[in-house]
């Protein structure tokens, strides 16, 4: 089967395309580096030609409130157009978990938007919401710093790994449109707060980390469970204990990914 992963160059479609590659797919990563670009729809209808599944997992190259709005609308109007001729039977869109609670934030507001525009498309979908990765983490911290201090509220989090968000998608791609929404959230709950601390002292950064409940989240303030899946979730197989000892061992992560192109 032609499946297109639309943003296929970046940490989750590289990591999809490679998976549905190894499930013998004929995967085709469509991103500006590969000729494919949505804003301006620049090589979309020829590389949606005989495919029948569509993977959207782009994001907007800029989190200003009129940018990302627009690259998400304007990405979906040209997507759509080029479905309907190509024929394409499904539709696969990743969005995040929580993004109805996080309306406060631009970019936010703008994936609610694009989720509605998906839903509204003729062609058949599934979006999948997946809570943050663990590969995130970092910039949850680095978003937090001031003078050399992170602070971070006390809120739930339940992350996965990138390797676990492409696994989805690509069982998901692979299978009948669910013309609904599945959420996707890691094994593991945590206090975000808990988390950065656990991180960062695994890497040897001095940064000293605040629990502070006031402390935005990218900007935003959120409520105790804003971060976190529903009851109803798919769980992710990555332990975060698991993920760092391989973020932190290279070694160990290209033995990893060794034996997950052998499965």
């Amino acid at each position: 089967m032609k499946i297109v992963v639309i943003g296929g160059t970046g940490l989750i479609g590289s990591k999809l395309v490679t998976k549905l590659r190894a499930d013998g797919h004929d995967a085709v990563a469509a991103a500006p580096n590969t000729g494919v670009d949505t804003l301006t729809g620049k090589g979309l209808a020829e590389a949606l030609q005989g495919a029948q599944v569509v993977v959207d997992v782009s994001n907007a190259p800029s989190w200003e409130d009129t940018a990302v709005m627009d690259f998400f609308m304007t990405s979906a109007r040209n997507i759509r157009t080029a479905e309907a001729s190509a024929g394409i039977a499904h539709h696969v869109a990743l969005s995040v978990v929580g993004t109805e609670r996080l309306q406060a934030s631009g970019y936010f507001r703008a994936k609610l938007a694009q989720e509605a525009a998906v839903r509204a498309a003729p062609v058949p979908s599934t979006i999948l919401r997946a809570t943050q990765f663990f590969e995130f983490i970092p910039a949850v911290a680095d978003s937090g710093t001031r003078d050399g201090t992170v602070f971070v509220p006390r809120v739930l989090f339940q992350p996965e790994a990138a390797d676990d968000v492409a696994a989805t998608l690509a069982d998901i791609a692979e299978k009948a449109p669910v013309n609904g929404t599945v959420e996707l959230g890691g094994p593991e709950r945590f206090r975000l707060d808990e988390l950065v601390r656990r991180y960062l002292a695994a890497k040897g950064d001095p940064r000293p980390v605040v629990t502070d409940a006031h402390a935005p989240y990218y900007g935003i303030p959120v409520d105790e469970d804003a971060l976190i899946p529903g009851d109803d979730f798919r769980v992710g197989a990555t332990r975060f204990a698991d993920w760092l000892s391989r973020s932190a061992n290279p070694q160990n992560a290209r033995r990893h990914q060794a034996e997950g192109a052998s499965a």
